[in-house]
């Protein structure tokens, strides 16, 4: 299954019935009166999020999304059938975004969570409906009111507890490899990630969910190599793991490349906690380590030593973004306002 986290979708509601012009017309009722039933609802357009689905693959090959327009009204006071609703089902996590790409409609975060795009057209007055004291044969009705059409880009935003980041090749796939059952493809040259991978890692009976991101490099926030459009899938994590590799000539360097294109990112992502992790430790000796530790936390501040091949130091990492993911979503939850006080 291919991923895809941006989909432009046609949407149209449907229009409303028109209203009926008739009359009564049986033997030995003279006088019967207007009977025209008024037209039926167009039908709206959804979307729902649901549980399964990662990607909006489905919408590569389906780009239009037609509700049914609403039955005119009929004779003998029969109103019209009102238009089915159609439904658009995304992931949770997923965005709609308005025509301009920037402004937000819905955010769509929880399973079961339904939103309006379009609301279908109300169906016109039947001339029964205009009948008085004064008008006994009214020979007019409306018609129903059209259906809203519009344009609207849906952008995927995954829901994971950290993100990964990382230089292409500083081993962000091996890592969510060793920690979770995830198998992301790993190679030995750069870009080997192409899209988001998830994991699911578990440690001391725990689990938190890792995002795994093709890797930045300097001028991502201009195009270069794959770009900063995955950023937005570590949007909504609670912090950020930033790998390091420890084979590099300049470790200083390379970090401050991936902080640099975060900030040029902009939002609030620059300001997330982050881990540094000094990665591929297996490859140094003791003195290397030493070396390339101290020139990191130099720049970086505290930083951990790991190897996802060897899985030396793993654990211990894992439990410290474990402690972390638990500090931030306890300092990201909503405060609850205490009853106000009754006798």
């Amino acid at each position: 299954m291919k991923f895809l986290d941006l989909a432009r979708v046609t949407i149209r509601s449907g229009s409303g019935g028109n209203g009926c012009i008739s009359f009564r017309r049986e033997k030995y009722i003279e006088y019967g009166g207007p009977d025209g039933g008024d037209g039926g609802r167009g039908g709206d357009v959804w979307v729902e999020a649901v549980d399964g689905l990662n990607t909006l693959i489905d919408f590569r090959y389906q780009q239009h999304f037609f509700a049914k327009n609403g039955q005119a009204g009929m004779g003998k006071q029969r109103t019209g059938k009102d238009g089915m609703d159609i439904v658009l089902r995304i992931p949770v996590g997923t965005e709609v975004l308005d025509e301009d790409q920037e402004t937000v409609l819905f955010d769509v975060t929880e399973v079961g969570q339904r939103e309006r795009l379009a609301a279908g057209g109300n169906g016109g007055f039947g001339n029964l409906h205009f009948k008085s004291s004064t008008n006994q044969a009214p020979r007019h009705a409306n018609p129903g009111q059209p259906g809203v059409e519009r344009q609207v880009w849906l952008r995927l935003k995954l829901i994971a507890d950290v993100g990964l980041l990382g230089l292409p090749n500083a081993g962000k796939s091996t890592f969510l490899a060793a920690s979770s059952n995830a198998r992301p493809k790993i190679a030995d040259y750069p870009f080997t990630t192409l899209h988001p991978n998830l994991g699911v890692v578990g440690v001391d009976d725990t689990e938190f969910v890792a995002a795994d991101i093709p890797g930045l490099i300097a001028g991502a926030h201009e195009g270069r190599g794959i770009g900063d459009r995955f950023l937005g899938h570590v949007e909504r994590s609670a912090m950020l793991l930033h790998l390091v590799d420890g084979t590099a000539e300049d470790v200083a360097a390379d970090w401050r490349t991936i902080i640099d294109e975060l900030e040029a990112y902009g939002g609030a992502l620059a300001e997330k906690p982050r881990m540094t992790v000094l990665n591929k430790i297996d490859a140094l000796d003791d003195d290397e380590r030493e070396e390339k530790a101290a020139a990191l936390s130099d720049v970086a501040g505290p930083v951990f030593q790991m190897s996802g091949v060897s899985r030396e130091g793993l654990i211990d990492v894992l439990r410290a973004v474990r402690r972390q993911i638990d500090v931030q979503r306890k300092a990201d939850a909503p405060v609850e306002e205490a009853a106000p006080w009754r006798p």
